[in-house]
């Protein structure tokens, strides 16, 4: 038998380079629940935002329901009922709480 060698490559190396520059990316993702429903959060905000008043702008704004929640590995996630990725980027885009190119959207 002849060894195989496969191309070590590694997909997250481009994720690793951005740490260094200081710029946190802000992650919007919409997870499917049941059916229909579907809910949108938003994780990677930076810690010295007030992230219950960004939740009521946008529970206002888009006329949704949303929460802040605590997790363990992103920290305070505000989660919206709905899909709401692009409203949540045109919003923090407009009100100037992060640059376009720091926003990621996930999802189908």
């Amino acid at each position: 038998m002849t060894d195989v060698q496969f191309n070590n490559f590694n997909a997250f190396d481009d994720a690793k380079d951005g740490e260094g520059q200081g710029e946190e990316k802000v992650h919007v993702r919409v997870q499917q629940r049941n059916g229909r429903k579907c809910i949108t959060t938003v994780a990677g905000l930076a810690d010295d935002l007030d992230m219950k008043r960004i939740c009521k702008a946008f529970k206002k704004n888009f006329s949704c329901n949303g929460a802040v929640q605590k997790d363990d590995e992103a920290g305070e996630v505000i989660q919206l009922s709905g899909d709401q990725r692009t409203n949540v980027q045109t919003f923090l885009v407009d009100q100037e709480i992060c640059l376009k190119d720091s926003i990621i959207l996930h999802g189908f």
